[in-house]
């Protein structure tokens, strides 16, 4: 199957958005996100219901530790030592955690090859002191506009797809007319596999991060082709784990990322999404979900909002 996959560096090439909003442009596909675009999707919102789409951040997680942890929080005031005039009592708390823990966006500093970012930007100017191109940052006006959900689990009638599966344009484009909707220019899509249904039920962050479902290669031209803005889903890293060939790994990172200059969200909670979207038909909504403006960070934690 591998000698059929187009190599990615040709692949990137020929989907690269460089030079697309000029030679300086740190922001990518989330440019597509006009004001225009963001004033019509406000007006799928109708019945005021939000649902949140981010996990909870605490020792219960799916940050298996090694590389990344589970956030730790820690009590600095609980008041209970305290004699201030009046009665007041006050608590505060801090917390230990990788920037990319939880439900996060990777930003376009995240991902680089041949020692160049996005837009061709110089990967060496990743350093020590974090990203001086293309940090979390730069997308500080927030990430809005119009959500689209594809359940594939949700249309293949199980609870999850299995670690590995690799989902094709075929599917998308069946999820598309299964749920009556179309994914456009400047859309966040939103891709549930239920892994993150798996994961509430077995609780193995070591199984959740070693294999997942998710896309593969083939869906690139098509993600192109739509022009999406972001790509968020259900698992740890969008796309298929183990990747599609085994001479290498997170291809699909390697162009959305580096060459397309798209934001993608990854282990999202679509749970309450998904029977929301079943229940009432509508597989679109306003979406809302700012990033935390850590300068020179490559990624953010989000508790992203999905309003209809």
């Amino acid at each position: 199957m591998s000698g059929d996959l187009p190599e990615v560096r040709a692949l990137g090439s020929e989907l690269s958005n460089w030079g697309r909003w000029g030679a300086d442009d740190e922001r990518g596909t989330t440019n597509l996100i006009t004001r225009e675009r963001i004033v019509a999707a406000a007006g799928l919102i109708r019945t005021g219901e939000t649902i949140d789409l981010g996990i909870p951040l605490d020792a219960d997680g799916p940050q298996p530790g090694g590389l990344r942890q589970n956030p730790v929080r820690l009590m600095s005031e609980n008041g209970q030592e305290q004699e201030l005039p009046g009665g007041l009592t006050w608590a505060d708390d801090y917390v230990f955690m990788p920037l990319q823990a939880g439900s996060q966006y990777d930003s376009l500093a995240h991902v680089h090859y041949d020692g160049l970012l996005y837009n061709g930007h110089p990967g060496h100017e990743v350093t020590s002191k974090g990203a001086a191109r293309c940090g979390i940052e730069t997308q500080a006006k927030g990430i809005v506009g119009r959500g689209v959900l594809l359940d594939l689990a949700r249309l293949r009638g199980v609870d999850w797809l299995e670690g590995g599966e690799v989902v094709t344009p075929a599917e998308l484009e069946a999820a598309e007319r299964a749920h009556g909707v179309t994914v456009g220019a400047g859309d966040i899509l939103l891709i549930r596999t239920g892994w993150w249904r798996k994961f509430l039920r077995d609780r193995d962050a070591q199984e959740f991060i070693r294999t997942e479902p998710g896309l593969g290669l083939a869906c690139l031209p098509w993600l192109r082709e739509r022009d999406v803005a972001v790509v968020g889903a259900d698992n740890s890293a969008v796309e298929a784990v183990p990747g599609e060939r085994p001479d290498s790994m997170f291809e699909l990172h390697m162009v959305l990322i580096r060459d397309m200059g798209v934001t993608l969200a990854e282990i999202l909670d679509l749970e309450e999404l998904s029977e929301s979207c079943a229940a009432d038909g509508r597989y679109e909504f306003f979406y809302a979900g700012p990033p935390l403006k850590f300068t020179r960070a490559v990624g953010s934690p989000i508790n992203p909002l999905a309003v209809k």
